[in-house]
């Protein structure tokens, strides 16, 4: 959520910046409603004093002669319609209070000034890449086939069980996709130093509009039926960044960091993507995740995001996958993100780079929805955290790269070295094992 001071300070600076995200910042909208708010408090404010002035008033009234039984009573009856109109002004207040608030948090976080302006992934600008995609001497085939061919990935069978867009996965490659989660669970606890967490797989409302998926994007949860009014998670962004809401930090748990990594499956309905990666795993309405979450001072964001983004890394180079580092443009960027970088994994099936993880700094955005600070020991006072996540990586979309890079020409699967040790030293899937 923006700081209502900030818009208020120059609400047609705040246009101007959500425009690099294709967004429309209704000015004249938010000004009516905050003229409201003022003048409604400006009428709570003279209606109090003039309740201060009458409450003494019975005194005067005796002194001009009139009883003191009439005065009371002449009183009373002007400080009874005071206090119906204050309860009057005290609804408009709430009423304009509430109409900015549900303003605000449909609006979305300005972009850093270095997130380059476009309106789609086609302007989103290349930073790096890593590795070189590997010369075939057959031809290649894409994930769904190699799983198929295996024995190892069912699509039909899910389908008849669910729906579509979920995966039945057997023998040896349910093995590998348990052992890419305990490979990047062990990489970022031992080696990057975050602490592992177990969370809730349901959230409720106030958890999902602390990080911003609420109210906007509703349509793209799965809400359950009931009294329960509880969501399961499209992200354990959700439930782990609420770790610290209506939390004060302080500054030595900050000093000590405050990084938290998390698998979980995550559930989406996928709202209008009807048509795009129908086929296989590449956008399921179930699918599994390592998630990264950091909360830091806010004079440290913008390097804890690139440290976030290289521990992503680290796990795409150890399993040697080729990929490539792109930063978002305005129209391309989340809502709740200030600044992102995705990381894309070279597929040859697809001939092309896909998303395999999103890193962004959300800046102060989700704090402030969710209440979530710490305390500066300068001034002694709260102030807003930062916070940000990434995925650390997409297990599913993982599994579908060592899919397509690591097929050999008779069908079979080699396993990455880093995995051979978290599979029983197994080095190949070969067809007709499962």
């Amino acid at each position: 959520m923006l700081d209502i001071k900030q818009v208020r300070l120059d609400p047609q600076a705040i246009a101007g910046a959500l425009s690099k995200k294709e967004y429309t910042f209704d000015v004249a909208e938010f000004e009516a409603l905050d003229a409201l708010r003022k003048q409604a408090d400006i009428n709570s404010q003279n209606l109090l004093a003039e309740r201060k002035k009458a409450s003494k008033q019975v005194g005067e009234l005796i002194k001009s002669g009139i009883g003191v039984d009439d005065a009371k009573a002449q009183v009373n009856e002007s400080l009874a319609k005071i206090e119906t109109e204050l309860e009057a002004l005290k609804h408009q207040a709430k009423e304009a209070n509430d109409a900015l608030d549900h303003l605000l948090m449909a609006v979305p976080n300005l972009p850093a000034d270095e997130v380059p302006a476009g309106k789609d992934e086609a302007s989103n600008i290349e930073v790096l890449r890593w590795g070189e995609p590997r010369n075939f001497d057959f031809d290649a085939k894409d994930h769904v086939d190699v799983g198929e061919n295996l024995g190892g990935l069912d699509f039909e069978v899910a389908t008849k069980i669910t729906g579509s867009r979920f995966a039945v996965m057997r023998g040896g490659l349910a093995r590998m996709h348990r052992a890419l989660i305990q490979l990047m669970l062990d990489t970022h606890t031992l080696e990057h130093g975050y602490q592992e967490v177990y969370v809730p797989y349901m959230v409720n409302a106030e958890s999902l509009r602390g990080t911003g998926q609420l109210p906007k994007f509703e349509a793209d949860l799965f809400k359950l039926q009931g009294d329960s009014g509880y969501y399961l998670i499209p992200t354990a962004e959700v439930p782990v960044t609420n770790l610290y809401r209506n939390t004060i930090v302080e500054p030595t748990e900050l000093e000590q960091g405050l990084r938290f990594t998390c698998h979980t499956p995550c559930f989406r309905s996928e709202a209008g993507s009807y048509g795009r990666d129908t086929r296989g795993m590449i956008r399921q309405h179930q699918f599994e995740k390592v998630e990264l979450v950091q909360f830091v001072r806010p004079s440290e964001s913008d390097a804890a995001l690139e440290a976030l983004c290289g521990h992503a890394e680290a796990i795409l180079q150890k399993l040697n996958l080729p990929y490539r580092k792109v930063i978002l443009c305005g129209g391309d960027l989340g809502f709740s993100a200030r600044k992102t970088y995705d990381l894309e994994v070279w597929l040859p099936g697809q001939s092309a780079y896909r998303e395999i993880s999103s890193c962004s700094n959300f800046g102060d955005f989700q704090a402030r929805r969710m209440l979530a600070r710490w305390r500066n020991p300068e001034t002694g006072k709260p102030e807003l955290l930062h916070t940000l996540n990434g995925s650390g990586l997409a297990v599913g979309r993982t599994l579908v790269a060592i899919l397509e890079n690591y097929q050999q020409a008779d069908g079979s699967l080699s396993v990455p070295t880093v995995l051979q040790r978290y599979m029983g030293g197994i080095t190949q899937l070969k067809v007709g094992e499962f």
